[in-house]
Formats: C-alpha cells, structure tokens, sequence
C-alpha cells in the first residue's frame, strides 16, 4: 500500500509534529508526504529521512499544482490520499474529480478558525474548506466534539473515525535549560505558553489574568513560545499594562522541548483547538495543565487531580487557576498533579497507538 500525506507545508505547531510523528511511526516504505511551501516541515521531513516530494506553488491560489499532483500520483501508483490542513484539504476535493482514488482528510483545528482576521478571502477559503469535508471518502477527528461538530455539519457519521492526537514517550529528550540560563529563580513561578501569535491563541486573556496574579504574587513569569502576526499589538499590551517584568517573548523555537521542564505549569488560552499537542508535550515533562475548555482537553484532563479546564474567555476563573496552582507549588503538591497527568497521557495518548489507528482506518479503506 502506498499512502501521500499532503500539507501545505506552512505549518510550525501542532499541525506539523502530528505529521512528523505519524510518519515517523508509520511504514517508510508505504507512506510519502507532499508539500507545496519549501518551509519548516519539508526541511524537518527530509532531515528525518521521510520520502518527501516539493510541489512548489507560485501562490496560494496556484492551481496548477493540481495536474502536478495528478501525474504524480499515478506515476507513483499512490493507492490512497492523506490531507492535513485546510489548503491540502481543498485540494483534496479537487483531486478526487481528476483521479479515482480513496482520499481521506485529518481535521486539525475548527474550520471556522483557521482563517480569522483575514477579511473576504478569509471567509471564501473557510467555505472551501468546510465543503471539502463532503467529498471525502473519510474524515478523521482528534477529539469527540470535533466528531460531532461535523455530524452537525451534515457529515455522514459512518465516515467519520475519532483518532485522539498521540506523542512519543519513549523518545529521549535533549539536556533540559536550567532556570538560571534565562535569569530566573527558583521562587519563580513559570508558566510557559507554547502558542501561535494569532487571534485564536487567545493570548490576551492570558495576559489580563497574568496582571490580576501578578498584584498578588509578583514572581510569575509567562513565557510565550512561539511568533506570528500580533506579536507587535501583543508587546504593547504587555508594556501597557505594566507587565514587562513578567511576560517573556521567546519567539519561535526549535528548542522547546528544552524549555518545558523548567515551568511550572502548560498554559493554553485558546478559543478552537483540536486536540492541543503542546499539553501532552508539557505532560511529557511532567507539567500540568491550566486550559481553556477546547477540543478534546477534557479527554486529557478528566478530573482535577490532572490540572485546570477553565470556560473560554473566563479571565477570572483562569487567574483563580493559576493562583491555585501557585499555591500548589508552595505546598509541594504541585508535581504530583503533573505525574498523574504524566502517566495517564502516556497510557492514553501515545503515537503508537494514534498510528495503528490511523493505519487500521487506511486498511479499511483499501479493502
């Protein structure tokens, strides 16, 4: 069986690492990705040794990658198709009008959020890519709701699977940094937030709960891990709101993994998410969890005893959260929730097990 993974290529967070660790654990000899951007994924897939083809667009709005990928999917005798992202996932629906073969789709994030902020074209991509979900053969969601979010959307259930997101465990880590290599105390309390500068991160929230700590217990640092096109309206605020001392800019890094075991906590504050990987890559590095109730989170954290599901835009109970989890640490009860969510995401949540469903989902079709 031969499987092409197709992804526009732009991808730099969670996206990208459920790529790159699905084909890591899947078959080389059956499975090649296609990219349309020269970017971080096709450098990453090719460095990794993945069989790894460049369709390079003009634009986004290139369409004649279309034949391009027709000529090489039966050229290569592909058997079957695997989009990732809304631009893969549009040009998948295209495919199955010029080429007969059985083509799949991953949802990542809510289809109504992947293009905020960007105006008309914004909304017409969204319509795109929303449609597209009707034409495929399969539809695999990473978290329950997302499952049901598209039976209301009129998708057929029996073609849709729920796979949640998975990580490798046993993956040997790099040296961690430690505190004093970024300026910080052992008193600090670090909260490291490994999130996209876009609208749909919510950073904001994070920060107007941030200042309400912050009054209280001036040792709390927020390290924002990651770039994008608010970075500039977010540094204002930061300055604004007098909170310069205490929010960190990192930008993006290809390092994080080292910068997980010196927080304290994983924060997300996002509006839409899938399943969000960098909460089990914070569980990996025994961190808990304060979240916003998105995606499948609540499939991570179940109960308390593995961290904190706050309403979306909540300030005030996500401010109570970190608070909590403050005075946790003070106690020195603090580690024992990120252990509990350490060993439940690992014995739930690994890549084997995301692989051999994706691959049981692949068989299926194939027959």
């Amino acid at each position: 069986m031969k499987v092409l993974h197709l992804n526009a290529g732009n991808e730099t967070g969670g996206g990208m690492f459920h790529i790159m660790s699905l084909l890591g654990q899947l078959k080389k000899e059956e499975c090649m990705l296609g990219v349309f951007e020269e970017g971080e994924l096709y450098r990453r897939s090719v460095t990794a040794g993945i069989k790894t083809e460049l369709f390079l667009q003009h634009s986004k709005y290139d369409f004649s990658i279309l034949k391009r990928l027709r000529d090489f999917i039966r050229l290569n005798d592909i058997d079957l198709i695997h989009t990732h992202g809304p631009r893969a996932n549009i040009y998948g629906a295209f495919l199955k009008r010029l080429i007969k073969r059985p083509w799949l789709l991953t949802v990542h994030s809510a289809p109504h959020h992947d293009f905020l902020g960007q105006g008309l074209k914004g909304k017409l991509f969204t319509g795109l890519h929303v449609r597209s979900f009707q034409y495929a053969d399969h539809v695999l969601a990473v978290s329950d709701r997302f499952r049901l979010d598209l039976i209301d959307q009129g998708i057929d259930p029996t073609k849709i699977t729920k796979i949640l997101n998975g990580i490798d465990f046993e993956k040997k880590l790099p040296t961690p940094f430690q505190r004093r290599e970024f300026g910080f105390g052992e008193d600090d309390f670090i909260i490291i937030m490994p999130a996209r500068l876009e609208p749909v991160k919510g950073h904001e929230f994070a920060l107007e709960a941030l200042r309400a700590v912050v009054s209280k217990s001036p040792l709390v640092k927020l390290l924002l891990v990651g770039d994008g096109s608010r970075r500039k309206t977010l540094e204002r605020v930061v300055v604004d709101t007098g909170l310069s001392d205490n929010v960190i800019f990192l930008g993006h890094r290809a390092d994080v993994e080292r910068i997980y075991p010196m927080a304290d906590v994983t924060l997300l504050t996002s509006l839409s998410e899938s399943f969000p990987l960098v909460l089990l890559e914070g569980a990996r590095s025994s961190l808990p969890a304060i979240t916003s109730d998105v995606g499948g989170v609540k499939e991570l954290i179940p109960d308390p005893s593995k961290g904190w599901v706050t309403e979306i835009g909540n300030v005030g109970k996500l401010a109570e959260a970190i608070i909590h989890a403050l005075e946790l640490k003070e106690s020195g009860e603090l580690t024992k929730i990120g252990s509990d969510l350490q060993k439940f995401a690992k014995n739930n949540f690994s890549i084997e097990i995301l692989a051999e469903n994706v691959y049981n989902v692949y068989l299926r079709m194939k027959n």
